[in-house]
């Protein structure tokens, strides 16, 4: 029916724009764990750690895993809506597919 085709594309639209907005909270989240990263690791390794400087060292570490747990998270939902909207466009339906194209450039210009 056209009332169900044109909520099918409008569900890839969705999930194409949301599939962008991952991605990009998946950078986000990248570039704060390497804002939480100590300065310099090989420098740490050096030298001996002071008191003050192994807690502050061992508390950027705890961020930087818990960063990193979050991109884990955000990584399998961007792979799972790729596969599911890449399902979609391999039902061969042209408008299924220019809903793909639609949601992704929205999803990206956003």
């Amino acid at each position: 029916s056209p009332a169900g085709m044109v909520l099918s594309v409008l569900v890839i639209l969705l999930l194409s724009v949301l599939y962008e907005a991952v991605k990009m909270g998946k950078a986000v989240l990248l570039q704060r764990a390497l804002l939480a990263l100590p300065r310099s690791l090989s420098q740490e390794a050096l030298t001996e750690p002071q008191e003050e400087d192994s807690r502050d060292s061992s508390s950027a570490q705890g961020r930087w895993f818990w960063f990193h747990v979050g991109q884990t998270l955000f990584h399998v939902v961007q792979v799972v809506l790729g596969y599911m909207v890449m399902l979609a466009v391999m039902s061969y339906n042209a408008w299924i597919f220019l809903g793909a194209i639609a949601g992704s450039t929205l999803g990206y210009f956003m």
